[in-house]
Formats: C-alpha cells, sequence, structure tokens
C-alpha cells in the first residue's frame, strides 16, 4: 500500500506544497493518495521530492510474514 498521504502528512505538506516540490500535477497526487498506487516513473518522483528512499513509500501487507 502507498504510504503518500501519511508520510506528506507527517511532513505538514499539503498537496499544493507537494505539487510545487515534486513537479506531479495536483489530480495525480489526489489519485495516489485514493487509490494507493502509481507508476513506479511518478514514484520515483515524489520520493525525489520528499529526499526519500522510494521504497519507504510503500508498506507491505499486513497478512505478509
Amino acid at each position: 500500500m502507498l504510504m503518500l498521504k501519511q508520510i506528506r502528512q507527517d511532513r505538514k505538506l499539503s498537496v499544493p506544497a507537494l505539487v510545487e516540490l515534486s513537479g506531479v500535477p495536483r489530480r495525480t497526487i489526489q489519485e495516489m493518495e485514493r487509490r494507493g498506487d502509481c507508476r513506479l516513473s511518478t514514484a520515483y518522483e515524489i520520493a525525489q521530492a520528499l529526499q526519500i528512499n522510494i521504497d519507504d513509500l510503500w508498506k507491505p501487507p499486513s497478512n505478509e510474514q
């Protein structure tokens, strides 16, 4: 599951602020947060903007051991 909304909120960033940092369109960010997935290229742009590892955007499903 994509953790973008939680990461964004933890950093006290609004969607418009993340748009400004990443260059990713607002609608795309909103869809990412709603659906919980995205293209790898978009995830890379977001991770770069947040200065995190791309893997940090995902949380493994809770049923995985």
